[in-house]
């Protein structure tokens, strides 16, 4: 039993250090926006600032349209989460409640899709956004014009769906009992009326669990953004950083301000979902 209580402690004492590893960074960036301009410059490395500037948060948000650019993140990022939320966990009952030919070579596909990084994909996608019919001046051809490039279209649709989405999806109502399908058939309901009014209604943790991972990764998106716009009113808050970048310097005590600002959504939702998010990654890896 002593020895039991002397590992946990070792064990407890371990993911302690790796915490505080993790989080030097996150301090890191706080401190350094209350930092002064003169301070930076010193080149002296200092963890807690010689004077505390609490001004840089206002001054942060004076240099460009932050009003705007939060609106469009927030926009892109409301659609593309309550989309993606749609089309992966309709995908993933699909696959694991209907038998269907080909689906087991399907879902392969979309698992191979995973190992795929978004930068390979990006010239494709492009191209697709760009010669998108009937949009941005462009003919029935998809010639002629800009297609969805400037507009939210090409910030949204991309990010509608995904391979992990749909995979964890799919592990999560393998684990449900055949006998609610049953029941579903003999209440007159079909696949899509069960998935409404049986699995959804049931899939409290998969949709935290997914939805926190789509706000995180469409919001903290860069790269999306920088391809596919370029005009200042499509600018999103990742991209609006650049403003504190000049032709020599940057100035980092606004930056990292600004970043903290943009951090404190994420934050705060993941707090919020935190114990739905646990659950669904544990069910999901131990059901089917």
């Amino acid at each position: 039993m002593k020895q039991n209580h002397v590992s946990k402690a070792w064990l407890y004492i371990v993911l302690i250090i790796i915490t505080l590893i993790n989080l030097v960074p996150l301090f890191i960036m706080i401190f350094t926006s209350f930092k002064g301009n003169a301070e930076l410059v010193s080149g002296k490395l200092t963890l807690f600032p010689q004077e505390w500037h609490l001004d840089n948060y206002v001054k942060a948000m004076q240099k460009g349209d932050w009003g705007l650019y939060f609106k469009n993140s927030f926009i892109v990022t409301l659609v593309a989460t309550a989309g993606s939320l749609f089309f992966n966990t309709l995908a993933g009952y699909t696959f694991a409640r209907i038998r269907f030919a080909g689906s087991s070579i399907i879902f392969i596909c979309l698992l191979v899709g995973m190992m795929v990084p978004a930068q390979a994909i990006v010239v494709p996608q492009f191209i697709i956004l760009k010669n998108i019919p009937f949009f941005g001046h462009n003919d029935m051809f998809g010639h002629g014009g800009t297609g969805w490039l400037n507009t939210y279209w090409a910030l949204i649709v991309p990010a509608l769906s995904g391979s992990i989405g749909i995979f964890m999806a799919r592990q999560f109502f393998v684990g449900f009992p055949k006998d609610l399908d049953e029941a579903g058939f003999m209440d007159g309901n079909g696949y899509l009326g069960m998935y409404l009014r049986i699995y959804l209604p049931l899939s409290g943790p998969l949709i935290a669990s997914l939805g926190i991972l789509k706000i995180v990764s469409v919001w903290n998106d860069f790269f999306g953004p920088l391809i596919f716009t370029s005009k200042e009113n499509m600018r999103t808050i990742q991209l609006a950083l650049s403003v504190f970048k000049g032709e020599f310097t940057i100035q980092y005590n606004l930056l990292m301000a600004a970043t903290v600002l943009i951090s404190l959504p994420m934050i705060i939702a993941f707090f919020v979902f935190q114990k739905q998010f646990v659950g669904s990654i544990v069910s999901s890896g131990v059901k089917g």
